[in-house]
């Protein structure tokens, strides 16, 4: 208790003296859309190149322990804004099926309710921006339509461009996007055409070209920036204006062949970032995070084999749907060619940036600021605390993990898995009949973090 004390100590006073000296870092978070715990080599992937994202594992730390907020994308979005769990943050699901409070028609016209952002909710964003930093975002927002409170310009965020709703984000060549709270038509494209060649703007290569631009408008400036990057790549549609150098590999389906060409396509787009915060002398204060904001969408089994050795993909509370690569690099600063084995997940991102910032996360977060790790000091606390996930499709699932234990319940009231993820990361041997006094902790944490949400109503909420 006194070294974890001394650690939080040393990484307070780490980045109190930061902000007295104006040295505050830069700060770029990506974070891609449906990329799989495998699809990196650093984490056993053998076929997709990304060297440029190699080359952050070799100059910063590479965590293998680190979770999403959610198995899909709005919450896990939510989360990572709110540093509230998805027991506990205001958008839960990617859509609900009721008109609950805020509700909001897609602007594409789906069936399903949007749930934005409150006004009330304070962002990562917002915080950072109080604290003196330039923020700006561009890609997939996901937590609030046009005219609402959730959208980034009323949430924090300075500069905005992309995407507001992910349905729409579902193609790569929309018929507009948002710039701020302007909305853009983009001449040439259809939005439906299965043609890509007859499309003139592949959305992604407009958000690469925006945070370059971004970049080099602020990166020089007294005031540091904060840029998160939402992409969307490689969510499907899998659209690409052409393959990388994967168009002759046989026995691979057309579209694992768009999948590894889009995440080639983004990784060269990263290199360029990485070499221009060099270009701009402004490299060694600047922490870049890469990951992605769930499990991958398809475990391509035989070819990427996206999952890994984890069970599960996209959809699931197991670990294939909530554990995500995680590399952090910041030169002089991050030890090079480090690995984190500490568990930790989004709602953590707020506090530690608040940190990093010199000022105080909002109250009422599930949260902790992971700096101690970030900086490869020893943080035993995140081991003692429990992290929470809940799901709202296919029926009600939880999930939380404590220390090397992880509780499944897939669907209520199914009963409980339970799995010792150090023994077992695969979560083969459900050892819950074993441990009824585990599944009992368990069982009692599942309601008790938990706040109802007249959105997202569950039979735990009937039960109160």
């Amino acid at each position: 208790m006194v070294l974890a004390a001394l650690c939080a100590t040393i990484a307070t006073s780490f980045a109190a003296d930061a902000a007295t000296r104006g040295s505050r870092p830069n700060i770029i978070f990506i974070m891609l859309d449906d990329m799989g715990y495998g699809d990196l080599a650093s984490y056993g992937q053998q076929h997709i190149q990304m060297p440029n994202i190699d080359r952050m594992v070799d100059q910063g730390i590479r965590h293998t322990q680190t979770y999403s907020g959610s198995p899909v994308c709005a919450p896990a979005r939510s989360v990572l804004m709110t540093g509230r769990h998805t027991g506990n943050t205001t958008v839960r699901g990617n859509g609900s099926s009721i008109q609950g409070p805020n509700g909001v028609r897609c602007d594409g016209g789906a069936s399903d309710w949007r749930i934005p952002l409150k006004e009330s909710d304070v962002t990562v964003a917002e915080v950072l921006q109080k604290a003196g930093y330039l923020t700006g975002i561009t890609g997939k927002w996901g937590l609030g339509e046009a005219g609402t409170a959730g959208i980034p310009t009323r949430q924090g965020f300075d500069e905005w461009f992309g995407l507001l709703n992910q349905r729409l984000a579902h193609s790569y060549y929309p018929e507009f996007v948002w710039r701020n709270e302007e909305r853009v038509s983009l001449a040439g494209n259809t939005g439906t055409t299965r043609d890509f060649a007859k499309e003139k703007h592949h959305v992604h290569d407009l958000c690469a070209a925006f945070a370059l631009d971004f970049i080099r408008k602020h990166g020089p400036g007294d005031k540091p920036f904060f840029l998160y990057l939402p992409y969307l790549i490689p969510h499907s549609a899998l659209q690409i204006p052409q393959l990388e150098p994967y168009a002759t590999e046989a026995g691979w389906p057309r579209q694992a062949k768009v999948y590894a060409s889009m995440l080639t396509r983004v990784d060269r787009q990263i290199g360029e970032m990485l070499d221009l915060l060099k270009e701009l002398n402004i490299d060694d204060r600047t922490l870049v995070f890469f990951c992605s904001d769930n499990g991958a969408a398809s475990r391509y089994d035989g070819v990427f084999n996206s999952s890994g050795k984890l069970r599960g993909k996209k959809r699931d509370l197991h670990e294939g749907g909530i554990r995500t690569v995680m590399v952090t690099r910041w030169p002089g600063v991050i030890e090079p060619g480090a690995v984190s084995e500490d568990p930790w997940y989004f709602a953590d991102v707020l506090p530690t940036l608040a940190e990093l910032a010199g000022v105080d996360a909002p109250p009422g977060i599930d949260g902790v600021s992971v700096l101690p790790s970030l900086l490869s000091k020893p943080q035993p606390g995140l081991r003692e605390r429990a992290m929470y996930w809940e799901f709202h499709e296919r029926g009600f699932g939880q999930a939380a993990r404590k220390g090397d234990w992880k509780a499944v319940r897939p669907d209520f009231p199914k009963p409980i898995e339970l799995y010792h993820l150090a023994d077992d990361p695969g979560e083969q041997n459900n050892l819950a009949a074993r441990h009824p006094e585990k599944v009992a902790w368990f069982e009692a944490f599942f309601r008790e973090t938990r706040t109802p949400s007249a959105n997202w109503p569950t039979p735990l909420d009937a039960a109160k």
